[in-house]
């Protein structure tokens, strides 16, 4: 599995278990809000997670970008200099 591979994985257990559903059940591209019923306060609790396990600190301003896994994945990557 390549490291981008595993940082994907890694990213849909956690949102998923934020959005309450199956890592399975979510999709790259799956709009959170339209497909998963999130709300504001499931978006802030991903970006509190996010920073929690990555110590990476993505700003709030960016929070309507972040509408689904891809997404959520390119953040974290570019505030974590992450090389995938």
């Amino acid at each position: 599995m390549s490291q981008a591979q595993q940082h994907m994985e890694e990213l849909r257990e956690l949102v998923a278990e934020v959005l309450e559903i199956e890592p399975e059940e979510l999709t790259d591209t799956g709009d959170f809000a339209e497909e998963y019923d999130a709300d504001s306060l499931r978006a802030i609790e991903i970006l509190a997670r996010l920073d929690k396990k990555y110590h990476v600190e993505i700003p709030q301003a960016e929070l309507p970008e972040l509408r689904n896994l891809k997404a959520v994945h390119e953040a974290v990557a570019r505030h974590a200099g992450w090389r995938d």
